[in-house]
């Protein structure tokens, strides 16, 4: 069987477009449609500004920049663009989140050179304000 080039884009759910299921693939989904279920991907998995997903999603790398209603569990790290969503978990090694992202759930970093995905700092986002004044 030949290996899959996991940077280039085999699987694409199309602006407009409407599926519901369960995706388990190698390579790169890009959604720019609604999904609904789950997706497994060995790849890369990407959410387009017009995307929207109510899924849980498994995958090596994830980069939102739409919405994303559900747990997200990445192998390598998570991307949030400055347009993306998130209304669920995420738990990854690493994480980066670009000014005016909503995120509402809770954020876990774990170790990825651990196999027992050792936890090294858990987040709760839903109470979070950048608006409210500390008591020191």
């Amino acid at each position: 069987m030949e290996k899959t080039n996991l940077n280039v884009i085999n699987s694409i759910i199309g602006f407009g477009t409407v599926f519901n299921g369960d995706l388990d693939l190698s390579g790169l989904l890009k959604i720019d449609g609604d999904f609904s279920g789950s997706v497994k991907a060995e790849g890369k998995v990407l959410i387009g500004h017009t995307g929207r997903a109510k899924c849980s999603i498994f995958a090596n790398t994830v980069v939102v920049g739409g919405v994303v209603k559900g747990d997200i569990y990445a192998e390598d790290r998570v991307v949030v663009l400055s347009t993306g969503m998130v209304l669920g978990n995420i738990r990854s090694p690493r994480l980066i989140m670009e000014e005016g992202v909503i995120f509402n759930g809770e954020l876990t970093i774990v170790s990825k050179s651990d196999e027992n995905d050792r936890i090294i700092d858990t987040v709760t986002a839903t109470n979070f304000s950048p608006f409210e004044e500390k008591n020191n």
